[in-house]
């Protein structure tokens, strides 16, 4: 009785707060600071990509609705969920079937840039038309994609429950904005890979990671798996559940990989770890801990080369105040200081004297393990 009195004050607290982002010049300050966290763009997304392009721009993707969805302002904390969103009694999930993008060239400024790809275009709808036809396009997917620039071309990964489960896509097109044709090399190899994303090594050769955590090479060309894939896990558990993810820091392979802090499902913060090794198959270290609300988020290194985390809004209730986060315990449910929309927190990032890795959030806020975390930092 407590935990839902609790729950349901929150609610009502946060939904009484109007939250827009940051303006322009507040962004551009922070960015050069590097010490806090930053509200960069409003708008309902999941899993926020943010990658940084040869061409001087940002590029930032991730699960939204479908462009014009007009629940994206009138469902502002639709938990984008199915079917969790089921079982607490909310709306159907706003999570449309479409990569969209934006772009900025400073982390303030964000322009809309398109639809370069969307379900019914891609390499599952052509082997499954029925899948695709018997369904409503209300139940079309399309989960955490990543986009890459490789050879004057664009690299798309992402992953989809619906409406042929676990079709995940890797696509390659000539553009970030619109296309007109695509190439899906991976073909029948892309199945099953959920949440894959795509790490090149100082060699020139791509891997794939997914399914939290599966590694294996690509073929050139992304022409399918080069080798039977392997686990790369912590040395002490598993690193999450979600939202893997691979980087070269140093001489040093960091796998990063996300988990409620509670190791339970929806309770608790849903934070970001990570784990380092000298070969990418391992073995890797203990599980470690970089910062609190940043689950699925991206580690990226902005122009002069200072690292960034992207954060979203990921609770069954809305954002919950930051005053004393530090020190409260948010077990009763899934909870986040995180407004609907991008977020940026800064990282530290250091290469110690034997080589190995520090990473942790800098913002007081996203720093520390909080009461409900289960492992002991």
């Amino acid at each position: 009785m407590k935990n839902k009195l609790l729950i349901a004050v929150l609610s009502l607290l946060s939904f009484s707060l109007a939250v827009v982002a940051q303006n322009r010049k507040e962004i551009l300050k922070a960015v050069k600071q590097h010490n806090k966290a930053i509200y960069v763009k409003e708008g309902w997304i999941r899993d926020p990509y943010i990658y940084l392009c040869s061409d001087g721009f940002y590029y930032l993707t991730g699960t939204t609705p479908t462009h014009g969805d007009e629940r994206e302002i009138n469902d502002k904390y639709n938990l984008g969920l199915n079917p969790a969103a089921k079982q607490l009694g909310l709306n159907p999930t706003i999570v449309g079937y479409q990569i969209r993008v934006w772009r900025s060239p400073d982390l303030a400024d964000w322009e809309y840039f398109g639809e370069p790809f969307s379900l019914d275009r891609g390499y599952w709808a052509q082997q499954k038309p029925d899948a695709f036809k018997n369904s409503l396009k209300t139940d079309w997917l399309l989960w955490a994609p990543e986009m890459y620039k490789v050879d004057g071309q664009w690299v798309f990964v992402h992953t989809s429950p619906s409406p042929v489960g676990n079709g995940a896509n890797l696509v390659i097109a000539d553009r970030a904005d619109k296309n007109d044709s695509f190439d899906f090399p991976m073909g029948n190899d892309m199945r099953d890979k959920h949440d894959p994303s795509l790490f090149r090594d100082d060699d020139g050769t791509w891997y794939l990671i997914w399914s939290n955590t599966l590694l294996a090479p690509l073929k050139a060309g992304f022409k399918g798996l080069a080798a039977e894939p392997v686990r790369i896990d912590p040395s002490d558990r598993l690193i999450g559940h979600e939202g893997a993810t691979l980087r070269k820091i140093g001489n040093k392979y960091v796998h990063f990989g996300t988990a409620w802090s509670t190791d339970e499902s929806r309770k608790g913060s849903y934070n970001l770890y990570y784990c380092t090794a000298d070969k990418i198959t391992g073995p890797y270290s203990e599980r470690r801990f970089v910062g609190r609300f940043l689950g699925h988020g991206t580690p990226f290194q902005d122009k002069r080369g200072k690292w960034w985390c992207t954060a979203f809004f990921n609770a069954n209730i809305p954002p919950v105040s930051k005053e004393d986060i530090q020190n409260r315990d948010l077990s009763a449910t899934a909870q986040t200081i995180n407004e609907q929309g991008t977020t940026i927190v800064p990282l530290e990032v250091k290469i110690q004297k034997d080589g190995d890795i520090y990473i942790r959030a800098i913002d007081p806020a996203y720093a520390s393990p909080g009461p409900d975390e289960a492992q002991k930092f």
